[in-house]
């Protein structure tokens, strides 16, 4: 995807949060983060997007060292979630928009520009936060904003080949073992390979492509669904996992995820 593409897809799921959370009461537990209330939710998702404001707008090359309250200037009252909320993604987009495509800032993945990173990793930080809120408004599953199934390829890019080598010591296997994820309605296969050394996920070119013949456990289904379940926001009973579940199992719990249906 091109950037234009993420900061657009940012701007539509930065005013669907907005919206969910004016309509819910801040004390609301949040179903998908059974830690937190909406209030938590809204004041994460905010000071995540002053957060990364502060290294697009000012070209900061430093790693953070403030906490998000810290960036946020504290924390706004429960009236005021709706309107602090907004403030913080326009000026995100703003940031983005005016940032030169050589901006030179620092990041955490690889990417092939920091604009590219941050407009990419911000729209993928909204939209599964999004779900969130939507959710904790009192949304069904089947009531979410829609979600594009190409943008929701690239969010399973994102995690597979640009998240999963960041837990690999945690995720290490003495025999080497594969798993093969595929979307259905759109280009998209990955294999993710766990070794001694670690796990790293390579996508594989194609539409239509059998991959991972070899894999311990393949995992497939349309783009949003493989989407939301690798984020642990649901749609399992629409994923067709065949091969060994305990191997699936242990790359969830590296994760901090999880890809059952109990």
């Amino acid at each position: 995807m091109e950037t234009a593409h993420w900061i657009e897809t940012l701007r539509t799921e930065g005013a669907r949060m907005t919206a969910a959370a004016r309509a819910v009461s801040a004390d609301s537990p949040v179903p998908t983060c059974p830690e937190w209330v909406a209030r938590d939710l809204i004041r994460h998702q905010g000071g995540v997007h002053r957060w990364a404001t502060s290294f697009v707008a000012d070209a900061r090359t430093e790693p953070p060292s403030a906490t998000l309250e810290e960036v946020a200037g504290g924390w706004p009252g429960d009236e005021e979630l709706g309107d602090w909320f907004e403030a913080g993604y326009l000026a995100l987009l703003r940031a983005l928009e005016a940032a030169p495509p050589d901006l030179q800032c620092w990041t955490f993945l690889p990417a092939p520009s920091a604009l590219a990173f941050w407009s990419r990793r911000q729209a993928h930080e909204t939209s599964i936060h999004r779900v969130d809120a939507e959710l904790t408004a009192g949304r069904s599953a089947g009531q979410l904003s829609s979600i594009r199934p190409e943008f929701a390829a690239d969010g399973v890019d994102e995690l597979l080949v640009g998240f999963m080598p960041l837990r690999s010591a945690k995720l290490r296997a003495d025999e080497p073992v594969s798993l093969a994820f595929r979307c259905t309605d759109v280009e998209g296969s990955w294999v993710l390979a766990i070794g001694p050394e670690g796990a790293v996920a390579r996508a594989e070119a194609g539409p239509g492509q059998v991959v991972g013949e070899a894999a311990a456990c393949s995992v497939s289904g349309p783009a949003t669904n493989l989407y939301l379940a690798l984020w642990n926001r649901g749609a399992y009973e629409t994923l067709e996992i065949e091969g060994d579940r305990a191997v699936l199992d242990r790359v969830g719990d590296a994760m901090g995820l999880h890809w059952t249906d109990d």
